[in-house]
């Protein structure tokens, strides 16, 4: 036990900083991964349907039905990344870093062809859409598990696991915010679309590249694993026994749900309700100033709030915005605007907390069962989020559809307003509600949470492993168990 101690305070002391600090590099690289994952990610949720029926020339209900279908694929493709990702350890790179290495060119470069439908009639062109945005989906998984697991593989400290937090909701609002700012108010009847879209999405290419191989060679792993390939039957045996993790899930899912039937016709609601499209660039600055603010008091909010309550104040900030844009009279520029921007204030804060609260559960899982599985932890919960934004997108387009939403028209009817408004408040208001509801009864609490990750580390210094499920004891994994346990540290 001793010499584990010492170990421990020499490799700490080696790194010139307390067990579990970070190095500012390190944070910032952290977020510069997410702003990689954004130029795909975030241009997807806010231009793909606009493109598909703005400038492809899919019908609505069509272009819903697409981001269904691959919104679910791509929540299974979570579970096979999630799976992979278990079962790769390089004694260099560790278990993460080399995904978001090799995988981001054949990631970006898919998000170009996604944009660049062929007009190759109708039945080509919506096969050639599904195809494209599958694969998609599918480079995205491969790339984003790994990135969202490292997070709890660089450390275990609360308030530095709100940091990375913080980092990755900065690197994705700056994305964010510049394609609302410099993209969005481009997007008007009569532009030459495609021809934006496609130098846009080559430049991200090369962007997003440097962005990804920052992320890897500065954000390493540093907690230590007792089991480094982790078997299918110990994966599913950790999430069995995770009662935090599955209501997360199903929370975010939920949450999601509402958020991305928000950000699907978000500008649609701007643009063809408000009839202030160049507002848009200002809820982007908004969430700029939204999203520093926050991450600077995130640490604090975490020490003094808990997590769980948070969260779940985010989730009545977004019910509020919801009820008022969804009530508001289209004359009342101000107070719809001011209804997005409650909206927004709330997705900002649960996006903060909700990476720190999944994290924390893969401890809860170790705790369980003694086996450490990031990988399947964090593609369970990515495979609930993407569902919910499988079912909040195709929603917000199937909200179109039923509103009578006419392509390119200058104004819409006030029938096709009211489907723009249930897409943008009220399907929002009721998922946050619900998403509420679930978080109360969350029972994984920080205090909780820190008596956990103290038990962890009481076992792997006494080399006790729990035996909750026969197929978890100590003997079944011991011969999987490394010699050197300890991170890379290149």
């Amino acid at each position: 036990m001793l010499k584990t101690q010492a170990t421990a305070q020499a490799r700490s002391a080696a790194q010139g900083k307390r067990p579990g600090k970070l190095s500012a590099l390190s944070i910032v690289g952290y977020g510069a991964g997410d702003a990689a994952n954004n130029l795909a990610f975030t241009t997807a949720t806010m231009f793909l349907l606009v493109y598909y029926t703005d400038v492809a020339g899919i019908s609505a209900a069509a272009a819903g039905t697409l981001l269904l279908v691959v919104r679910i694929f791509d929540a299974f493709s979570d579970v096979l990344a999630g799976r992979i990702v278990d079962r790769v350890f390089s004694k260099r790179f560790g278990k993460f870093r080399p995904f978001i290495m090799f995988g981001s060119v054949p990631l970006l470069v898919l998000s170009c062809l996604t944009f660049s439908v062929p007009q190759i009639g109708h039945s080509g062109m919506l096969l050639y859409a599904y195809l494209t945005y599958a694969a998609l989906g599918l480079a995205y998984s491969l790339v984003n598990i790994p990135y969202g697991s490292l997070a709890g593989a660089m450390t275990q400290d609360a308030g530095e696991r709100a940091k990375l937090a913080s980092a990755r909701s900065i690197g994705a609002m700056i994305v964010g915010a510049a394609l609302g700012i410099f993209v969005a108010p481009l997007i008007v009847p009569g532009a030459d679309l495609q021809t934006m879209f496609t130098f846009m999405t080559l430049g991200f290419v090369i962007v997003g590249t440097g962005l990804y191989l920052f992320t890897a060679f500065t954000a390493k792993e540093r907690v230590v694993r007792d089991v480094q390939h982790v078997t299918m039957k110990q994966s599913f045996a950790t999430l069995k026994h995770n009662r935090p993790l599955l209501m997360l899930c199903l929370s975010s899912f939920v949450f999601l749900t509402g958020m991305l039937a928000l950000s699907t016709v978000q500008l649609y609601y701007l643009r063809d309700v408000l009839h202030a499209l160049p507002l848009y660039a200002a809820v982007s600055i908004a969430q700029i100033i939204m999203t520093f603010g926050l991450g600077a008091l995130m640490p604090k909010l975490v020490r003094t709030w808990g997590k769980r309550a948070g969260y779940i104040a985010g989730g009545v900030i977004m019910a509020a915005g919801g009820a008022i844009m969804f009530f508001t009279p289209a004359s009342l520029v101000w107070l719809g605007f001011v209804g997005l921007l409650l909206a927004q204030l709330g997705i900002v804060l649960v996006n903060m907390l909700v990476w720190t609260l999944e994290a924390d559960t893969v401890e809860y899982g170790e705790w369980k069962t003694g086996v450490r599985s990031e990988g399947i932890t964090y593609a369970l919960f990515s495979f609930t989020r993407k569902t919910g934004q499988a079912v909040g997108g195709a929603l917000a387009a199937f909200a179109l559809s039923w509103g009578g939403y006419a392509a390119g028209a200058a104004q819409q009817t006030a029938h096709a307003e009211l489907g723009i408004r249930a897409g943008a408040g009220l399907i929002p208001l009721a998922c946050s509600i619900v998403a509420i509801a679930i978080m109360i009864f969350y029972p994984l609490t920080d205090a909780r949470h820190r008596e956990i990750v103290a038990e962890i580390e009481a076992r792997r210094e006494t080399g006790q492993t729990p035996a909750i499920d026969p197929a978890l004891s100590t003997a079944s994994f011991q011969a999987q168990r490394p010699i050197n346990t300890a991170p890379p540290v290149d």
